[in-house]
């Protein structure tokens, strides 16, 4: 039995699309679906300069693992596979950024890597959407009027 590996962090510094990059490659692999989440300028009409987030480190990551497991599951690749199946190749990286981050900078990277593009994907697909309704992250808008508030819900806000 392989295990397919998982990487999950918060951390508080810049993310690094090389550091991701480099944990994607396998040779079997012809498929790397990289997202990254961004901060934009605006959010329902009002001119934003920087979110922060916030989080509680360890629930944060334990919930990211979940979800990166799970969204496994429902392509059929599960945590553990039979090593008669190619799919141990398979390779799966969530960071999530925490303190301020500034228009145009990353929050969020899912780096998912496969043999064939598909699986990639719709894990890259199920992850991104399920952190955005269970991840235990705070929001804070910082405004160019100088306001800023908490968004409410558990985390980064239902609507799209």
């Amino acid at each position: 039995l392989m295990m397919i590996p998982i990487q999950v962090s918060v951390v508080h510094h810049p993310l690094s699309l090389i550091e991701v990059s480099k944990f994607l490659q396998h040779s079997e692999n012809g498929a790397q679906c990289l997202f990254m989440g961004v901060v934009r300028d605006h959010n329902q009409g009002r001119k934003v300069n920087a979110v922060s987030y916030d989080a509680f480190i360890p629930m944060a990551e334990k919930v990211f693992r979940e979800i990166c497991e799970e969204a496994l599951q429902s392509v059929g690749l599960a945590g553990a596979i039979e090593s008669a199946g190619s799919s141990g190749s398979t390779r799966v990286i969530l960071i999530h950024r925490v303190g301020r981050v500034e228009v145009g900078e990353a929050s969020i990277i899912i780096g998912v890597s496969t043999v064939h593009r598909d699986e990639s994907y719709r894990i890259s697909r199920t992850i991104i959407e399920n952190v955005k309704h269970r991840a235990p992250i705070w929001k804070k808008e910082h405004y160019l009027d100088g306001d800023s508030e908490w968004l409410e819900g558990h985390s980064l806000c239902s609507h799209s």
